[in-house]
């Protein structure tokens, strides 16, 4: 069962495909900001 977010709290680390390939883990872009953004699916509003 993955780990719920809290509000104001820190996102449990995950790790998720990256953009020209390989992949990218949260805890290594620790002390950055980052922006994620999720769309339902692709050519859709949103």
């Amino acid at each position: 069962m993955a780990a719920k977010a809290k509000p104001g709290g820190k996102a449990p680390d995950f790790t998720l495909p990256g953009d020209g390939g390989g992949s990218v883990k949260l805890s290594e872009l620790r002390g950055r900001k980052v922006v994620l953004y999720f769309y339902p699916k692709d050519d859709t509003p949103g």
